[in-house]
């Protein structure tokens, strides 16, 4: 009885391809990926520089804030 739900069996193969290294999909990837970088960094630096520009402007300044220490004597 066993030897005939062994011979019953059989074994399926299915051909799979070889895995490759796409080398130019992985070097476009890495371009897409940095021009992503770019584009968020520029647009934080924007936006971050656009802040302090107007934040220094709210700020009311004398005319001894400017940095020139002139010592009278």
């Amino acid at each position: 009885m066993t030897l005939t739900l062994v011979a019953a069996q059989s074994i399926t193969w299915i051909k799979v391809q070889k895995p490759t290294l796409d080398l130019v999909s992985v070097v476009l990837g890495s371009f897409a990926l940095a021009g992503v970088c770019v584009l968020v960094a520029l647009a934080l630096g924007g936006v971050l520089g656009l802040g302090f520009i107007l934040r220094s402007r709210r700020i009311p300044r004398s005319w001894a804030d400017d940095g020139l220490n002139i010592a009278r004597r």
